[in-house]
């Protein structure tokens, strides 16, 4: 599965930030997520046994979501990633090595992006997703900027303080979609409470109007 697959099928344009969440917990998150219409996770590699919660949830929910890992800083974490059923890397930075491994294993890559230069680096590398990160303190005007000048097929994610209260005005800025951590995830909380939070955002995104597919 590939974020476009999801993009296509119409589905909701979030990614979920799963930081801190550890393996007892992650199969009944991600049920809460798939419940509240999240089709796209990713487990941070700074959270506990990283790899071993994203090898079960690619295992229990792979058909139907796409689940991968965040704060990926090396090529060698990519692998890592793919060996445990990972699909989606997404990283804070732009590494071109990391980029390109991902590519080269067939994965979706989201490197994160503060500048033009960073932009058309990530590009050049193969990326078609690029993470605008930290969005909030951007704004909308930023994306707007330099998604005027980046190729007509990239497309560019706001993540940072995004959630809810922000994302339709961030897909009217021509983002394709937002990562959410702390307003939808944080370690420890229940899974009703998770759920309760991705209902928010599928209802904000409804409501948005923005395009489906």
């Amino acid at each position: 599965m590939r974020i476009e697959d999801i993009l296509e099928r119409g589905e909701m344009p979030v990614i979920a930030i799963l930081r801190g969440v550890g393996p007892a917990d992650a199969l009944a998150v991600g049920e809460a997520l798939l419940a509240g219409g999240v089709r796209m996770m990713e487990v941070p590699l700074n959270s506990p046994e990283p790899l071993v919660s994203i090898e079960r949830l690619a295992g229990a929910f792979g058909s139907q979501a796409l689940i991968g890992a965040g704060t990926v800083l090396c090529a060698t974490e990519v692998e890592r990633v793919a060996a445990a059923g990972g699909r989606l890397i997404v990283c804070p930075h732009t590494d071109p090595t990391i980029i390109g491994r991902a590519v080269a294993l067939g994965l979706d890559c989201l490197p994160g992006f503060l500048s033009p230069t960073e932009a058309f680096t990530a590009v050049s590398a193969g990326a078609v997703h690029l993470k605008l990160f930290p969005a909030a303190g951007l704004g909308q005007g930023h994306l707007k900027a330099v998604r005027e000048v980046l190729p007509g097929r990239s497309r560019i994610w706001a993540v940072g303080g995004t959630g809810a209260h922000d994302l339709a005005a961030w897909l009217a800025a021509g983002a394709a979609g937002i990562g959410v951590g702390g307003a939808l995830y944080k370690a420890g909380d229940a899974p009703q409470r998770v759920l309760e939070r991705a209902i928010a955002l599928r209802t904000a995104w409804s409501e948005s109007g923005a395009k489906r597919g």
